[in-house]
Parts: structure tokens; C-alpha cells; sequence
């Protein structure tokens, strides 16, 4: 298990696995961008498809409007199988029902290797909106992982690319058409998986219970909480420390209920937050609730050095998160997305270091009482920033409750 910081660590990690392939690489992102190092990334899936390993690759139609042509021809040729989640045209996102976003960042390589985590294949030196490299990359991190718990990555991934299919297919051919042609999928599927977990067995079996690893889902369907869960249960149950990375940051009142407790009962809480934004609005609403938090004593900082990225938390010395969720209402809400719950000391540290170090370079400490006297101005732009965000969760019709 290895935690990964920003695409100067993630990338090379992912192309080198990719390189080994043998049978088949999945690949989930919400932006594939081919630009500066994303671009190796493109070339190295595909290289791969060229030597015959089954390649798919899955972008989100939001966050990756389109491939280039010249890719896409590149792909093609080589055999990788590419789909865009939900494209959206000119307008689409004035209907609530295009919210919905696979904001997912996963992958997995011969059902061995996989990778989860809020990078994106956007190298963390370049900024899209400016086209331009930054002189401090953003902060951001994923995991790669080897075990049982990649089985539960590619089921998912599989579930989706197949649900995606069956979409396309009755477009295509029919009822009658699909059903057959998922038929032989599945079919395939199940073999592919019965090879594959004899080969693995036994020589990844102790290494993988060795850490106590799970994937923990967001969807629309059966998994509509089960991340807000899972931070409320780990910062109800803390009894030491508790630090959270996260780039949006505007969860349910519950969340912020049991962040006001812990910090009340002695627990040292620490928020690290966007301070160099990217998007004014959720910055702006966030900072709306920052009152309650620093009354109680929660220690407020905003990440001043370049992007926060990172979906990230540390609760006393064993429990932590890496993932793709913010804990604003868009990842806690509406898209799709992964998180990883990692109970081991050794991890625990390591992500807690580098949030430490992340603090000392770039973070400034919200102070209670220039909060509480900011200008009439900076008052006025967040409370609108505040209710704005509400008016679109209630366009949304989603219940979603915050202070």
C-alpha cells in the first residue's frame, strides 16, 4: 500500500503498472487532459492495447468535454475501448439531472494492482484554465493498493462500463439484441474472473489481510450516504486528533454537528481548506460556516500555497480516507464517487506527515477574531455565496440539509 502526492508521484507509479500489463487495464476519471505529463499517461494505455492487453478508459462528459481527434484515432487504432459518461451539449447543465457526475478516480491493472484517490490525469503543474504551468503544483493524493479489496474496485468499474453497454445496446439493437450480447459478456466475465483469482490467490492472500482496506461508494442509488457515513462514524468515535483535507467544503449540519463535538470533548480538530480558489462561490459559502467551527475550536486552515485538490482525513493514529469525495453537497449529493478507508498505523502516519508538512509550507490559520470582524463586504459575499448554494441544492430536489 503506497500513498501517492500529486501526478509527480501518481503518474509514474500508474504508467509503470501499466507497463506490465498483461490481460487488462480499467481506467475511471472525471478529466483526462493531454497535456504536459498526462500526456504520457495517454501513451503509455496506448502502448499498451498495441501489445494486446485490453484496455478501457472511462472520462466523465463534464469534466471531459471531449478527446482530441488526434487521440481518438490514436486510441482507436490501438485497440483501447473509450466512453464518455453522460456527454452534455450547450445548456445541459441548466437541468439538475446533468449534475449527476462520475467524479470517480480509479484503476485497475490484471485484477491486481489499483490505484483511488482525487488525481485526476491532469498533471498537477499545469492549469487548465490558464494553460499555463504553475510554479507549486497542487496538493492532492491517491493510493496504490494490492489485495482483495482491487476486486471490489474492478467489480464496480465493471458495473458501470456494462451498464453504460446496455445502454448503448438498446439504442442499437433492441431488447432482445442486448440481452444476448450481455449474456456473452457475462459470461466472459465470470471466466476472466475465476482464471485471474487462481493465479492471485496465493500470492497476494496474506499481504492484502494484513491492513484493513475497504472501498466505500457514492451513488445515486444504494450508496447515497455511505461516505458521509463513514466520516461522521470515525469523527464520532475519535478520541485524539482529527485532520481533514477537502477542496469544497460544505457538508450536512450532521457532519458539522460531530465536528463541533469532538472538538468540545478535548479532541484536537483540524480543517485544512481552499485558500488559493479555483472557483469563488464554494470557497465564499464555506467560509459562511466557519463561525460555529472556530467557536467550538475547531482550527480553521486555508491552504494559501497553490490548489487544494485533496479529499483526504486522518482520525486519531489508525483511520484514515483517501478518495474522491469533497464534503460539499455536488460529491455528497450528486456524482458518483470512491473512497478508500484505510485502518493502519503505518498509513495513518504517513498521510498525517504530509498534511503536517502541506500546514507548515502553505497553510495560514484562520484567526477567530479577524474572522469575526471581516468587512461588511467579505459578510454580505458569503452569505449570498451560502444561499446561492442552497437555491441549487433545492432546484436539485435533494434533501440536503447544512446550517
Amino acid at each position: 500500500m503506497n500513498l501517492l502526492q500529486g501526478s509527480d508521484e501518481y503518474f509514474p507509479a500508474l504508467i509503470d503498472a501499466i507497463m506490465h500489463a498483461k490481460l487488462e487495464i480499467r481506467l475511471e476519471t472525471y478529466i483526462f487532459d493531454f497535456n504536459e505529463g498526462s500526456l504520457s499517461v495517454a501513451q503509455a494505455l496506448e502502448n499498451a492495447a498495441k501489445k494486446g492487453v485490453c484496455v478501457y478508459v472511462l472520462v466523465d462528459g463534464v469534466g471531459t468535454p471531449s478527446i482530441p481527434l488526434g487521440w481518438q484515432i490514436r486510441w482507436q487504432s490501438s485497440g483501447v475501448k473509450f466512453k464518455v459518461f453522460d456527454p452534455v451539449g450547450p445548456g445541459a447543465l441548466w437541468f439538475p439531472s446533468r449534475w449527476r457526475r462520475l467524479h470517480r478516480k480509479l484503476c485497475v491493472i490484471d485484477q491486481v494492482i489499483g490505484f483511488c484517490g482525487g488525481i485526476n490525469i491532469l498533471d498537477d503543474h499545469y492549469n487548465p484554465h490558464t494553460q499555463s504551468l504553475m510554479p507549486e503544483s497542487r496538493l492532492d493524493f491517491a493510493v496504490q493498493i494490492i489485495g482483495y479489496c482491487v476486486n471490489d474496485i474492478l467489480k464496480e468499474m465493471q458495473r458501470t462500463w456494462y451498464r453504460l453497454d446496455l445502454v448503448q445496446e438498446l439504442r442499437q439493437t433492441g431488447l432482445v439484441g442486448t440481452v444476448k450480447g450481455m449474456i456473452s459478456k457475462n459470461n466472459f466475465v465470470l471466466n476472466y474472473q475465476n482464471v485471474k483469482h487462481q493465479l492471485t490467490k496465493k500470492r497476494f492472500k496474506r499481504r492484502s489481510l494484513s491492513r484493513h482496506c475497504s472501498l466505500v461508494l457514492r451513488d445515486n442509488v444504494l450508496h447515497r450516504n455511505s461516505i458521509a457515513n463513514a466520516y461522521i462514524k470515525a469523527i464520532d468515535r475519535s478520541r485524539v486528533d482529527i485532520c481533514i483535507a477537502s477542496a469544497f467544503f460544505l457538508p450536512q449540519d450532521k457532519m458539522v454537528d460531530s465536528l463541533i463535538n469532538a472538538a468540545k470533548r478535548g479532541v484536537s480538530v483540524t480543517l485544512l481548506l481552499q485558500g488559493h480558489y479555483e472557483f469563488v462561490l464554494p470557497y465564499r459559502a464555506a467560509r459562511q460556516i466557519y463561525g460555529k467551527l472556530l467557536e467550538a475550536g475547531v482550527k480553521i486552515v486555508e491552504y494559501q500555497l497553490t490548489y487544494l485538490h485533496a479529499k483526504v482525513a486522518c482520525v486519531d493514529n489508525t483511520w484514515s480516507t483517501v478518495g474522491s469525495s469533497n464534503l460539499d453537497p455536488l460529491s455528497l449529493l450528486l456524482a458518483r464517487e470512491a473512497n478508500l478507508v484505510i485502518k493502519d498505523v503505518v498509513f495513518n502516519r504517513q498521510l498525517k506527515d504530509q498534511l503536517s508538512k502541506a500546514i507548515s509550507i502553505g497553510g495560514v490559520f484562520v484567526d477567530k477574531a479577524k474572522y469575526c470582524n471581516r468587512s461588511v463586504s467579505d459578510r454580505f459575499l458569503d452569505k449570498l455565496s451560502f444561499w446561492l448554494m442552497k437555491l441549487a441544492i433545492f432546484i436539485s430536489g435533494k434533501h440536503y440539509q447544512i446550517y
